[in-house]
């Protein structure tokens, strides 16, 4: 098990590598100059100049990118262009609330997810079935910003039931935060939970067909046992695959999620830094969100090695 983790570690490093010389490529096409920027409309040339100096702008490229990598290795992503404060600082401040939306709503996109999925695959073709093609047509077809729109028109405007936005720390006031989390956190999660419920059947419906299914069945195991022991352990490796992804999904649509709520997070603190022209906060962002999205298939690789050996030894 060691030798499979520290193969999937080995292969993760220049994905890594790859993946944040193109966040930092694509930050430089960006139109605009971040000097001229925050020097002003009526600033000077030699001002912007030395503003740019300042920056480490008239650098070439490749130096910065560099120093940039060098630099992310210590753990210091650089300072931000707009208030001077330490990236790592601004990350740290907005990785709590964005990982309390993110993890409450992966919880529900995990509840309903596995449980529809699962009475889906072994009822097919009944109620339960057709109730989770129409689920997943809605979850998957509604952008989450239209979604949130409607859910603070109806539950937050007319009927007052929920806060309309901002954030309340679950660990200041558990009941005030949750009534801050409600909404924003089943907005992100529904989709997820319809995509995971789709892949969820799809496994259990073929491993339902197997041989040692029915032999499970024949030797007069309970249904909900065959379904459990044996149907969703054998399954299960196909829909981690999935789990994985939609994790990582997760913190992506937190960005759009977070401005709608105008909840704090890495979302919106992406927003305000390209809106700015805020290079080194949007790229230390992507890259944490990079980090992050490695992390998470690392682990799914790992899971694969647990629930399969053969995966392992291959």
């Amino acid at each position: 098990m060691a030798v499979h983790i520290l193969r999937r570690l080995l292969q993760a490093i220049p994905v890594l590598l790859f993946s944040s010389l193109i966040v930092f490529s694509i930050l430089q096409l960006v139109p605009g100059d971040p000097a001229t920027n925050l020097a002003g409309p009526d600033a000077s040339d030699e001002d912007v100049e030395i503003i740019r100096n300042r920056l480490g702008l008239d650098r070439p490229v490749a130096q910065q990118y560099l120093d940039w990598i060098r630099n992310a290795v210590r753990g210091d992503l650089g300072d931000s262009f707009r208030n001077s404060r330490s990236v790592s600082e601004l990350l740290g401040d907005a990785l709590a609330p964005t990982l309390e939306l993110t993890l409450v709503a992966f919880t529900l996109e995990l509840a309903f997810g596995v449980v529809l999925g699962v009475m889906a695959g072994t009822h097919l073709r009944s109620g339960w079935d057709w109730g989770l093609s129409g689920f997943t047509m809605l979850g998957i077809a509604i952008p989450h910003f239209v979604l949130g729109l409607v859910f603070i028109y109806f539950i937050s405007f007319r009927l007052e039931l929920l806060p309309i936005g901002g954030r309340v720390s679950l660990l200041d006031d558990p009941v005030e935060g949750l009534r801050y989390l409600v909404l924003p956190a089943v907005v992100l999660g529904l989709t997820g939970a319809a995509v995971l419920a789709r892949f969820v059947r799809t496994s259990i419906a073929q491993v339902m067909n197997q041989d040692y299914i029915r032999t499970a069945r024949a030797k007069g195991l309970a249904g909900r046992a065959v379904v459990i022991r044996h149907g969703l352990r054998n399954g299960l490796v196909p829909i981690v695959t999935v789990i994985a992804l939609q994790f990582a999904a997760l913190l992506t649509g937190s960005v759009v999620v977070e401005n709608v709520f105008s909840r704090p997070g890495i979302g919106r603190l992406v927003v305000g830094a390209i809106q700015a022209r805020d290079y080194p906060v949007v790229q230390g962002a992507l890259l944490f969100l990079v980090f992050g999205f490695i992390m998470i298939n690392l682990l799914a690789d790992i899971m694969y090695g647990i629930l399969d050996p053969r995966i392992r030894l291959g």
